[in-house]
């Protein structure tokens, strides 16, 4: 699924192509990828047709794009997409052909390339939310339960610590709740947690004021390097707006690593099965801490 610096290349690319234009036309062609909009696919294009895409935005791993009336009134909604695990938006050319997973499409009245949601598994979806002002603090209220990112000026350090030392839970679990800390997933996790020196089921609770320093430190570089190589894709589910791959899987140090030295102390890769997924981590420089006494 994409993470935070994916999306956030995404956010940038729409922002480029699609912000202050007018949408003419809207087309649904499977009814899954507005399964959210919980009026129906009708109503989506009603909402959307002949409204003005003012500008795109990221909480987490969400993203929203205001809509005002032709002339710039905010109209109080936005469309909010979730890429889920394969979703695209692509910016093309009208004459360049459908995709094969092509699920909706938005023309505009300038004639111009159009947006297209292509999602191959169908998980993504897009919708119409009431409820969004038009700046990046005015969260839809489905997205707000989200959790400010860790590159966002107004993530609150001090209390991160504070939340993340109050759970009683795995430190990796509590990285992948959204409610604490936006937009990490499986890849940045063990990313993060493998320049910090920490399993991942080390408690949070007994995590010290600087392992929780290091631990925000190294997701935010890791974060911030996935994003300068335009994130990660391990396949052609994963592109920007212009369709072309990020190029951080490159530098992974431990995620997909399986067997492979570590970059740091040189001893192979672990992976351990985590959540329905895989964790990768370095046994030497990542020890699992002992299981506490009951």
């Amino acid at each position: 699924m994409p993470e935070l610096p994916e999306v956030e290349v995404v956010r940038r690319g729409l922002d480029r192509w699609v912000t202050g234009r007018t949408i003419a036309e809207v087309e649904v062609h499977h009814p899954r990828a507005v399964r959210r909009h919980l009026e129906g696919a009708e109503h989506f294009v009603a909402a959307l047709t002949g409204r003005t895409l003012t500008a795109a935005h990221r909480r987490g791993k969400y993203l929203w794009l205001p809509v005002a009336e032709s002339d710039g009134t905010p109209t109080g909604q936005a469309l909010v997409a979730h890429l889920g695990m394969s979703g695209q938006l692509l910016v093309e050319k009208p004459e360049e052909a459908d995709e094969v997973h092509l699920r909706a499409r938005f023309r505009f009245t300038d004639g111009g390339r159009e947006l297209r949601f292509v999602d191959q598994r169908t998980f993504g979806g897009l919708a119409v939310e009431d409820g969004a002002g038009t700046g990046p603090a005015d969260v839809p209220p489905r997205l707000a339960h989200i959790a400010i990112d860790p590159l966002d000026d107004a993530f609150d350090v001090d209390a991160f610590s504070a939340a993340l030392r109050r759970r009683h839970t795995e430190v990796k679990r509590a990285l992948l709740d959204q409610t604490l800390i936006g937009g990490v997933g499986n890849i940045y996790a063990d990313e993060s947690l493998w320049r910090a020196r920490l399993h991942g089921a080390r408690p949070t609770d007994k995590l010290t004021r600087a392992q929780v320093a290091d631990l925000l430190e190294g997701v935010r570089d890791v974060l911030g390097e996935s994003l300068e190589q335009g994130g990660t894709s391990f396949d052609s589910l994963y592109v920007d707006v212009n369709g072309q791959s990020g190029y951080f899987s490159r530098h992974l140090a431990v995620y997909g690593q399986l067997d492979r030295p570590c970059p740091r102390c040189g001893t192979p890769v672990r992976r351990e099965q985590f959540m329905n997924r895989s964790s990768y981590s370095c046994p030497q420089c990542q020890p699992r801490p002992r299981a506490r006494r009951s």
